[in-house]
């Protein structure tokens, strides 16, 4: 699983010469807005899986600006931040909701695509913890169409996954050694070795999968 950088506030934000700013470093309710959006940008980035260049080139604003707005260093205008939304094909009010209204419950609702890990035909993969959290420990929704696997190269060592299936018939295959599960059935493996969820049935598996980091 790709891991997930966590998200820091570093410093007073400058403000942006052009008008119309989401201006920080004022303190107060406006600085806590303008770090939720420079966040916000940087964990809508990581979730899709884009790279500062990729969102340069959908949204036309540069790289370097993207970078100083992700680290808190500049604050982006109306304009800016509506290109930046429209790239992400989410409102700009989803972009600059702000923290406060936010209620402490984090809730993912199911038709969140930024959550949307991989999306292949025989596999899908959803992301059940928050994103822009540093975290030991990952949450995961995996869908495995008829004949569908997931494989995976050896994580840091120690790491384990417990997985749960809640649909179908799953093969797991950890290092040498197999074990086929059904649906209820729970089992945990080393995940610092190559291993793999393959589809035993005959019909779409779903699988709950947390993996822990050590």
């Amino acid at each position: 699983m790709a891991e997930k950088e966590p998200i820091k506030k570093k410093g007073r934000a400058v403000r942006s010469r052009r008008g119309n700013a989401l201006r920080a470093g004022r303190g107060g309710e406006e600085d806590r807005l303008a770090a939720h959006v420079c966040g916000r940008v940087r964990e809508m980035r990581l979730a899709r899986g884009w790279s500062l260049e990729a969102l340069a080139a959908a949204s036309g604003v540069s790289r370097s600006m993207l970078s100083e707005i992700e680290r808190g260093r500049a604050n982006p205008t109306l304009a800016v931040a509506w290109r930046i939304a429209r790239a992400f094909g989410v409102s700009l009010a989803d972009l600059v909701e702000a923290p406060e209204s936010v209620s402490a419950i984090t809730v993912i609702r199911a038709a969140d695509r930024a959550y949307l890990y991989r999306s292949e035909e025989l596999c899908t993969i959803r992301t059940l913890s928050p994103l822009h959290l540093e975290k030991d420990v990952e949450f995961y929704e995996v869908k495995l169409g008829l004949g569908g696997e997931l494989r995976s190269a050896p994580h840091f060592t120690g790491t384990r996954e417990f997985l749960t299936v809640h649909k179908g018939r799953v093969r797991i295959e950890s290092g040498r050694d197999r074990e086929t599960l059904g649906q209820g059935d729970s089992a945990t493996y080393p995940a610092d070795v190559a291993h793999a969820l393959v589809n035993a049935g005959r019909g779409e598996a779903v699988l709950f999968l947390v993996v822990i980091y050590r």
